[in-house]
């Protein structure tokens, strides 16, 4: 082990395909060196394969049912209200924006996040080691920070070197305002010019460097379209790492690498919504749908259960898969057939139609998912080719979308460099970052 420092990239919402693309067509020049010099294979995300699901699994190395972040959108059962991450901006206005916008920003890391969870930065940062991250949305630390805005007077814990959408900036930076234009590609512009600053001072031991704007170009375009829109600025995003420090092998005689994305993205045209099959039992539901996974939650007084509500989606061609617990198992529904499952000392006892449940690590999946206390008595995971419309009536018909139990969303390119631990899922990343940088020390 040679004691490098470690970078690790998330680039939003790519799939293994475009990956492929960019590495082999020669219009991502940046990642075709590191993939060059690196070790490539797939990895499986976490259900519902939503991003702050998934970041929150990458950065705790734990499941949802450990760090308990269920969905972009849940009821609160205490509170009795809906959380809202940022389905669409009309989902947050139908949510309450300033309430969406909290619950968003600080209630997600300081108030919901579970606190059997540890995240990297907290466990690295326990050690005297420095940890960074750009845009990260799962960012729980132990350091305070202050807004950026006059007008905004809560702080947030992060990391020791955090920067978060200009909101928050542990250090001046010289970046430009990270929202100004999102379609043009401001985020990943912000986070490029903070990536060149930490590299060119190498001021960090860890560093989580996340790029949101692909994941945006595929709901828009499609994940076979975002090619053409984000493609170029991703790649430019990364070369301002390897060029601030003069090159590619001289960034990587200084750092480790592992380069993947949150989860996957499949081509949607048509949109459900979901509370309509469910309507007979409206006064007994709260149910939160977006992008392909939704959630049926059991009021107090409810006169129905979840495995009824299960039957009444056989025949909403939207949906899939239902998930239940019952009776100490987990149930899967689909097309009417079921099947029951639970861990044991042997890995898994099933009884029930095996191939229900055919698609990537989807028994380990689903009950991570199932035993979150912030989820619902009912998960669906959608049919090919359909989203669920969010609360503020909002879809992404036409273009790509993600969430569900299916591999197209689930699977997600993986390149390491100088990383010796084994990753097959993006619970995995945690636990490699840890363990590579034990053995720094070690040796």
């Amino acid at each position: 082990m040679n004691g490098k420092k470690l970078v690790l990239i998330v680039v939003d919402g790519m799939t293994p395909a475009a990956f492929e693309r960019a590495v082999e067509g020669g219009r991502a020049p940046a990642l075709a060196q590191l993939a060059e010099r690196g070790v490539y294979r797939q990895a499986t995300s976490v259900f519902p394969s939503l991003t702050p699901v998934c970041l929150s699994s990458i950065a705790t190395g734990s499941g949802p049912d450990v760090h308990e972040i269920p969905h972009l959108v849940w009821w609160h059962r205490t509170e009795r209200r809906i959380v809202e991450y940022g389905s669409s901006f009309a989902a947050l206005r139908a949510a309450g924006m300033a309430q969406s916008i909290t619950d968003t920003i600080y209630n997600m890391n300081a108030e919901h996040l579970g606190r059997d969870a540890v995240t990297v930065y907290e466990a690295l940062e326990d050690t005297g080691l420095v940890a960074a991250a750009v845009n990260i949305t799962c960012y729980r630390g132990r350091t305070k920070h202050l807004p950026t805005l006059p007008w905004v007077t809560k702080p947030a814990y992060g990391p020791k070197r955090f920067f978060y959408y200009s909101l928050f900036e542990s250090d001046l930076t010289g970046a430009p305002l990270a929202v100004r234009n999102r379609a043009a590609g401001s985020i990943d512009a912000y986070a490029s010019v903070v990536g060149r600053w930490l590299v060119t001072r190498d001021g960090f031991d860890f560093l989580a460097y996340y790029l949101s704007d692909f994941d945006y170009a595929s709901h828009a375009h499609g994940p076979d379209g975002a090619d053409d829109v984000a493609l170029v600025r991703t790649d430019a995003a990364i070369r301002a790492l390897l060029e601030a420090a003069g090159g590619v092998d001289e960034f990587l005689d200084r750092y480790a690498v592992i380069l993947h994305s949150d989860h996957g993205q499949t081509t949607v045209d048509r949109a459900a919504q979901l509370e309509l099959p469910l309507a007979a039992h409206a006064d007994s539901i709260v149910v939160t749908g977006s992008n392909r996974a939704g959630q049926v939650y059991l009021l107090p007084d409810a006169r129905v259960d979840a495995a009824t509500l299960a039957r009444a989606l056989d025949v909403e061609p939207s949906v899939e898969t239902t998930l239940r617990l019952e009776g100490g198992d987990a149930v899967a529904r689909r097309e009417r057939e079921e099947l029951r499952f639970r861990p044991d000392a042997n890995g898994w006892a099933t009884s029930g139609d095996g191939s229900i449940l055919d698609h990537p690590d989807a028994l380990h999946r689903s009950w991570s998912a199932l035993a979150n206390p912030n989820a619902g008595e009912l998960l669906i995971s959608a049919a090919a080719g359909w989203e669920f419309v969010d609360i503020g009536g909002r879809h992404h018909a036409g273009g790509g979308s993600h969430g569900s139990l299916v591999a197209g969303d689930s699977i997600v390119p993986l390149l390491t460099i100088g990383v010796e631990a084994p990753i097959e899922r993006i619970t995995d990343v945690t636990p490699a970052v840890l363990a590579h940088f034990a053995h720094a020390r070690v040796a």
